[in-house]
């Protein structure tokens, strides 16, 4: 299980090499997550600021890969995340999930990605068109994580 906090630029194809050498899965499945160029409304984003509390941050995102490991069939994880100033089309999540056949990678893959979106601790501020907005998980990022509460 790997799993960082980074402050730097995250480059997902580096992950996925790193993550990948010397590998004898059967499967690999991975997600990138991009800073959109746009909030919700359509107005222009410039960057993602990611507040986060050393240790704490830390914690919430190994607990989401330890609990991917105990419910799938998986060999093993990444999950990198950036925090602080992220630009309009840089990366800001990468997840990796390992198994011997690609349905238990899928279902990991999506399950901690649900609930890093909706759980792990950062706090998340757009900033655009000489605005700054929160952002806090929406209605469908909650229901995405609680339809892994049933299985």
């Amino acid at each position: 299980m790997i799993v960082r906090l980074l402050p730097e630029v995250l480059d997902s194809a580096a992950a996925f090499r790193e993550f990948s050498d010397g590998a004898a899965d059967g499967a690999i499945v991975t997600f990138t997550g991009k800073v959109r160029p746009a909030d919700k409304t359509g107005e222009a984003v410039d960057h993602l600021y990611l507040d986060w509390y050393p240790g704490m941050t830390e914690a919430s995102m190994e607990a989401i890969a330890h609990a991917a490991c105990a419910r799938f069939d998986v060999a093993r994880v990444m999950v990198l995340h950036r925090c602080g100033q992220v630009h309009a089309g840089q990366d800001i999540v990468f997840v990796a999930a390992a198994s011997a056949h690609r349905r238990a990678a899928f279902e990991a893959a999506d399950y901690m990605m649900d609930r890093l979106k909706s759980e792990a601790a950062f706090w998340k501020r757009e900033q655009g068109a000489g605005a700054e907005r929160w952002i806090e998980p929406t209605a469908a990022d909650q229901a995405d994580r609680k339809r892994w509460e049933d299985g």
